[in-house]
């Protein structure tokens, strides 16, 4: 692979796992610079996830690049994640490249498109390096998968293409981080060993001095400095790629019970968070061989395989519960994959999501769904049927939905359309439009109408922005400054 040579400040941090902490210090990196006046830009040349975000320029990317746009103070835009991976089983996945998608396909087939792929990441860091003062990396999984070395796009071989520096982190939390930390720069080749500047320590609690020795230990073994010991910080609101948090702290008595499915094929998330996080519901996920408890509302989040997530809703007894549970007064929420199960029937009469044909939905509203190869990508803004209450998400959907229960819309968008589907009795509401839960007075109309009455209100975006200037202090505190200002001159 033809090294590129680059003159713009960069750094890329790297990670012994899949989440290991790589998209929190990216995002900490992007606010500590952005703070000090820095234009600086998040990229990931490649990920693989099923949380994405509709960026400005009318692409998709990963949810976590898109917060850590934010975090640098900068819109979302499609170099930022160039390369987007989103399986639709266990062995294919749809292909997004500059925000759109190009094909699905298998690992193999992916393994050999990846010299294509490195030419449109290669095309998106040009822009960036162009355009902004620094640019902070986030890598992919970890740099430890030799099977995987041959055509690297996500890592080293990203890093070696554009010759910048690299700061490994390790999950201390999981236990054995030593051992992680040492193990991956022993798999490394020597001249990616070499690009290594440093290991960061995630998620520690505890007496640091009992952590000493190890530190010290790690540093004479590896040869390589440990750059800072980050803390555990509970509580933190941040978009996540794909790990779902299924457990929140929480004070007082709630005034809600609110349960969601988790999908084989669960997309997007983070749409509940705020239900999650919300101090007056009670939220559970719930997961295979888990038996639905009472609830005062059930949503059915996204699906990036509707009609298979709709046979494993059935398989686990769930049609049963949401009959009962609409029958004894019980509201229902479909967001995108799942307003789409809600209808009469699911057409895919290209095997877009899997084998060509149709299947039954759940019938709760009177509508059904047809899957098209062309992805509705657009940031929207509007008005809930319920209150009147001001929205505002994104949709990202291949399906186009018709039907009697259109009439009723959910949502009144700002740019003249009408969007998913309000029940005739107002126990069932359906909609295309992620985010629905995000807005503080769409979320307390949305929770007054499944029966909490009046609820306090909870800005999410408040508690989002304390949260990253939050893990920025922490880590700002954490790393060593030194080091860091030879690394980064923007961070004097």
């Amino acid at each position: 692979m033809k090294k590129t040579r680059n003159f713009t400040p960069a750094l890329m941090v790297q990670g012994c796992t899949s989440d290991a902490g790589k998209s929190v210090l990216v995002a900490a990196l992007c606010r500590i610079l952005h703070r000090r006046g820095v234009r600086v830009a998040p990229f990931k040349s490649q990920n693989m996830a099923l949380n994405s975000a509709v960026t400005v320029d009318g692409g998709e990317i990963g949810r976590a690049q898109a917060l850590q746009a934010y975090a640098a103070g900068i819109a979302p835009r499609i170099d930022f994640n160039p390369v987007l991976l989103k399986p639709n089983t266990d062995q294919r996945a749809q292909v997004i490249i500059h925000g759109k998608a190009i094909a699905d396909l298998d690992a193999r087939a992916y393994h050999d498109y990846k010299a294509t792929a490195m030419a449109a990441v290669l095309a998106s860091w040009a822009r960036l390096t162009a355009e902004f003062d620094c640019v902070i990396v986030e890598g992919a999984g970890s740099p430890a998968e030799v099977n995987l070395r041959a055509r690297d796009i996500a890592n080293m071989g990203f890093a070696e293409a554009v010759d910048i520096p690299v700061v490994i982190v390790g999950d201390i939390d999981r236990g054995g981080v030593l051992a992680h930390l040492s193990g991956t720069l022993d798999l490394l080749a020597p001249t990616e060993r070499a690009r290594v500047q440093g290991l960061v320590i995630n998620r520690f609690r505890g007496d640091i001095g009992l952590l000493q020795p190890g530190l010290d230990w790690l540093s004479q073994h590896t040869g390589k400095p440990v750059l800072g010991v980050l803390p555990y910080l509970h509580g933190l609101f941040l978009d996540a790629e794909d790990a779902l948090e299924r457990h929140v702290e929480r004070t007082g008595a709630a005034k809600l019970r609110v349960v969601a499915p988790v999908f084989p094929r669960l997309s997007n998330h983070s749409d509940l968070a705020p239900l999650r996080l919300h101090p007056e519901v009670d939220f559970r996920w719930v997961g295979a061989s888990q038996t639905p408890p009472p609830a005062d509302l059930v949503v059915l989040p996204g699906s990036k395989s509707v009609a298979a997530d709709l046979a494993w809703l059935r398989a686990q007894g769930w049609e049963p519960y949401l009959q009962r549970h609409l029958r004894y007064g019980g509201k229902l929420i479909g967001l995108c994959g799942g307003y789409q199960m809600l209808g009469r029937r699911l057409h895919d009469p290209d095997g877009i999501e899997g084998s060509a044909g149709s299947s039954d939905g759940l019938g709760v509203l009177d509508c059904e769904t047809t899957l098209a190869a062309e992805k509705q990508l657009r940031n929207v803004s509007g008005r809930l049927a319920i209150d009147d209450a001001p929205m505002t998400g994104y949709e990202i959907h291949m399906g186009v939905t018709s039907g009697p229960a259109l009439a009723r819309p959910a949502v009144r968008l700002d740019d003249g359309r009408a969007d998913g589907a309000l029940s005739e009795d107002g126990q069932v509401l359906g909609t295309y439009c992620h985010g629905l839960f995000e807005q503080p007075q769409a979320l307390s109309a949305l929770l007054s109408w499944a029966g909490a009455g009046e609820v306090a209100t909870v800005d999410l975006a408040a508690r989002r922005e304390a949260d990253v200037e939050r893990l920025a202090d922490a880590v700002e505190a954490a790393l060593d400054r030194e080091t860091m200002r030879r690394l980064l001159p923007g961070w004097a």
